[in-house]
């Protein structure tokens, strides 16, 4: 790549940039990756009239590895996760699963990512053991990197031990642990365990928290700590999921999609769940996928799009009325460009100037039957063969032609 093209400013403009302080009709500046603070002379135009701009998306809680597994089949709901992790483990002893898995973990973990990016996911937190993947030159999407965390208060068996891990993180760290995921006795109880064991603090981030009480919500708040909330995974397996509102309200609350092994295919699935059955504005939701999920994780320079924050968004059709109703509820392939550290990743291909003049390579492919262009560096072939829905443009015509 040209080293002028790799530095050269870019102006959006003509769009609605919208954040949960409000929105703005103003060019958006990207220089070196970030928000810029004023626009360049000399910027490249992208003339984005009649679209809306969003910070990247941010999803509190994943598990990047295994969105390729096939499902488990769930008959009744299990009364908390030590059973369904019982159930896993027969069913990891399924060929098809044991197939899945035989994939190499870094190629995984690099599909759970793009799996995110193609949803306008553009920062994770990845809830399992750190991977020499993970810190690879041309990661598909950012990671929350300044956490600690452990897996459960029992089972399942690899992590770390709860009241070391906590203990070893300072105050002002995330410590992450999955809690009271289950509607029983045990689940109920675990609150309960984490006070007891000195764990319940302001920088606990608790997952699930679908046997909390009302009672027990009151105190997360008093102590400052926040929940995760995976409405899809919880339905799947448990039968319901938890009571957001007060959580909300309190500014304590994220949206975590889990993986595909037992959440909703994405992020925005999640949110288009999410819309309408649970007693959340779209406004409230927007911010728990970037305002609540940056303060609450120590990203201050994501999800949002005010000078030096990573100019990370999306972009998509203003379909007029309510902006966020542009875009919570939509489908993945209906997004018009996703853009990582100022670079477009993915869009439609009337963008295709836009990856010219920053000297990116493209690959045609379609995403759900639309057409798309996407940045080569994620277009390896082992890699859009774990992608249900992606396939390269040459692939897709193929596949039609043999229907016919």
């Amino acid at each position: 790549m040209d080293i002028l093209q790799a530095a050269m400013d870019v102006s959006l403009c003509r769009a609605v940039s919208i954040t949960t302080a409000g929105s703005s009709r103003a060019p958006l500046p990207i220089r070196a990756g970030r928000i810029g603070a004023s626009l360049a002379a000399r910027a490249y135009r992208v003339d984005l009239r009649d679209h809306l701009i969003f910070p990247g998306l941010i999803n509190a809680h994943e598990h990047l590895h295994v969105n390729a597994v096939p499902p488990l089949k769930t008959g009744a709901p299990f009364p908390n996760s030590y059973a369904w992790i019982a159930a896993f483990r027969a069913h990891f002893e399924q060929p098809a699963v044991i197939a899945a898995l035989q994939v190499p973990k870094d190629l995984r973990l690099r599909h759970g990512a793009l799996k995110n990016l193609l949803a306008g996911t553009t920062c994770v937190v990845h809830h399992d053991p750190w991977h020499a993947a993970l810190d690879a030159a041309g990661f598909p999407v950012a990671l929350l990197r300044e956490f600690d965390w452990c897996y459960a208060l029992a089972g399942p068996g690899y992590g770390p031990p709860v009241r070391a891990s906590f203990a070893a993180t300072p105050p002002r760290r995330p410590w992450m642990i999955h809690l009271a995921e289950g509607t029983d006795a045990t689940a109920q109880a675990e609150l309960d365990e984490l006070d007891r064991l000195g764990c319940l603090a302001a920088n606990s981030v608790l997952v699930h928290g679908v046997g909390l009480s009302r009672r027990d919500i009151e105190r997360v708040i008093a102590a400052g700590a926040a929940v995760v909330w995976c409405p899809g995974s919880n339905r799947a397996l448990l039968g319901r999921t938890l009571d957001p509102r007060r959580l909300c309200e309190a500014g304590r609350l994220l949206l975590g999609s889990d993986s595909r092994l037992s959440g909703e295919r994405d992020l925005l699935e999640e949110l288009r769940l999410a819309l309408d059955g649970y007693g959340l504005t779209p406004a409230q939701l927007f911010g728990l996928v970037t305002r609540d999920a940056a303060r609450i994780l120590g990203l201050p320079g994501r999800g949002r799009l005010s000078p030096g924050a990573h100019a990370d968004l999306l972009v998509v059709g203003d379909r007029g009325g309510d902006p966020l109703r542009s875009l919570l509820g939509i489908g993945r392939s209906e997004i018009r460009a996703v853009v990582r550290d100022g670079r477009p990743q993915i869009t439609d291909p009337d963008f295709a100037h836009w990856f010219a003049a920053l000297g990116i390579d493209t690959m045609p492919v379609t995403l759900d039957g639309r057409a798309k262009l996407i940045d080569r560096r994620l277009a390896d072939p082992a890699l859009l063969a774990l992608e249900p829905g992606l396939a390269a443009a040459c692939d897709a015509r193929l596949l039609a032609a043999g229907a016919r």
